[in-house]
């Protein structure tokens, strides 16, 4: 889909009558085919489009027609967004274009009301770029206000630029890292992150209080949280979890500034317990998350599937199945067009594992919905997710005894993943993978006590004890056991799994 299609797509039925008013207010002739254009394209009729012009001639033509029509949507978008936003910053910018304008025209006393206010709100929110901009302004017009105190706002204007600069660093840093974290996601890049943050704040010249800030907690967790995943152990970010539940303790009641940084970082809490089977504390940090997402509907919509995600899991790893399955089923049903396409897709296959674990053929359904690439998948949700989604897909078809689709899922997989298995050294993976393929080869293998002692051998490696590589580990033992995956899984996580002797 091409970047008008995509922008049109972010328009409700309302916002798409009010763009066509817009437009029509633009538009100084009676003959131009922007509406036209946005009309066909809105109902996707291609086989109409490039006839707007009746001669092959008006290639051109047609193309600055689409261009116009783009930048008309970007200005009515950006409109829309300021005009509509709820946000604290939205209001400090708000009130100072209206103190600009109130200044240009010679109504100080209202204008400097207006810009305290503004700056009042900018600290509380501590953004200090738009607040540069506040002190700037009023430095500029400080000769029309009597009651202001020039010294004093100077001394506030440089102490701002101090923090200006601190945040820049930690921008540049806050990059630097993703970079690193891309590296060892992508090219298997070896990299201990206690050493790599330690390093980082020294090259940027960083200070440790720097970082005790929501923001920046939220940046350090962040990029920690992605760490943990890719080596599948969330052990290794454990002193950054304690920093940021400290920092959380220590802010008492949050200002509704924070409110964003807050529920990311109560977000990470939860997973951080929940992938470290601390089941309850994630459980108490979704409720504190749910508790500020429904004092601000802004944010509840922005968090509201990935809390249900979490919940579910929750629900699923203590024993309780079927309210975590309606838990996604209702997630699922609440989705709409507007719902980036990464979560939906998060829902479904968390909702593909769950069915499939207490051998439910439905799961099949679910699995047949993921109808995108591998490369899509990997550019939208990361390698580590595609693997998973693919080993899921293999063990569900070996499952239900599909062992020729099953076969060939497992060749593909081999010939996209192998390399880079290899380079990331998850031996591990490539083990896994080698005793899947065996099993296809042949079924009756699982009765063997070498190749049970070898699957189970995988429980050793400390990065096989996380949730998830329990959960398909539990898939190849069922192939031996008279019990499904799911009690399999609750039983290696409570230490109740008699081995084979």
């Amino acid at each position: 889909m091409d970047t008008l299609s995509e922008l049109i797509k972010l328009l409700n039925n309302n916002d798409k009558k009010d763009f066509l008013r817009f437009q029509q207010r633009k538009n100084k002739r009676k003959d131009v085919k922007n509406i036209q254009l946005f009309d066909l394209l809105e109902t996707d009729d291609i086989k109409y489009i490039k006839n707007i012009y009746s001669s092959n001639k008006n290639n051109d033509a047609y193309h600055a027609l689409r261009k116009r029509l783009q930048d008309n949507l970007l200005l009515f978008l950006s409109q829309k967004t300021f005009e509509n936003s709820n946000s604290e910053a939205y209001e400090a910018l708000r009130l100072l274009v209206v103190s600009r304008f109130l200044l240009e025209n010679n109504l100080a006393k209202i204008a400097f009301k207006c810009l305290a206010k503004a700056e009042k709100i900018a600290i509380g929110l501590e953004q200090f770029s738009l607040l540069n901009e506040i002190l700037l302004l009023r430095l500029q017009y400080a000769h029309l206000n009597a009651a202001e105190d020039l010294e004093e706002l100077t001394a506030r204007f440089l102490t701002n630029q101090t923090h200006l600069k601190r945040e820049a660093k930690l921008h540049v840093a806050y990059a630097f890292l993703r970079q690193e974290l891309q590296d060892i996601h992508l090219k298997g890049k070896v990299v201990d992150l206690t050493m790599l943050i330690g390093k980082t704040m020294k090259r940027y010249q960083i200070a440790i209080h720097d970082l005790m800030n929501y923001k920046s907690l939220y940046q350090i967790l962040f990029i920690a949280n992605e760490y943990a995943d890719i080596h599948q152990n969330y052990r290794l970010i454990e002193s950054y979890i304690r920093k940021g539940y400290q920092f959380i303790q220590d802010q008492g009641s949050t200002a509704v500034y924070h409110r964003f940084y807050h529920l990311s970082i109560l977000y990470y809490l939860a997973n951080f317990n929940l992938r470290n089977k601390s089941f309850t504390a994630s459980k108490a940090y979704l409720a504190q998350m749910m508790q500020l997402m429904e004092e601000d509907q802004q944010y509840y919509k922005t968090f509201f599937f990935r809390h249900q995600l979490l919940s579910a899991l929750n629900c699923y790893y203590s024993g309780e199945s079927e309210q975590a399955i309606e838990l996604l089923r209702r997630a699922i049903n609440s989705t709409n067009k507007k719902t980036a396409q990464e979560e939906i897709d998060d829902l479904q296959l968390c909702l593909t594992m769950f069915l499939a674990q207490d051998n439910d053929t439905s799961c099949l359904r679910y699995l047949a919905k993921f109808t995108h690439s591998d490369a899509w998948y990997e550019k939208k949700l990361g390698m580590l997710w595609t693997i998973r989604k693919n080993l899921m897909e293999i063990l569900i078809h070996a499952q239900f005894e599909n062992i020729e689709l099953a076969t060939s899922r497992l060749t593909s997989f081999k010939r996209r993943y192998k390399k880079y298995l290899l380079t990331t050294r998850e031996k591990r993976v490539i083990d896994f993978v080698a005793l899947i393929e065996k099993y296809l080869l042949k079924p009756s293998i699982a009765f063997e006590k070498t190749f049970q002692i070898n699957v189970l051998a995988m429980l050793d490696v400390e990065e096989n004890r996380d949730i998830f590589n329990i959960s398909f580990i539990s898939w190849m033992i069922a192939r031996w056991e008279r019990q499904t995956p799911y009690q399999l899984t609750l039983n290696l996580l409570n230490f109740s799994y008699r081995t084979v002797s």
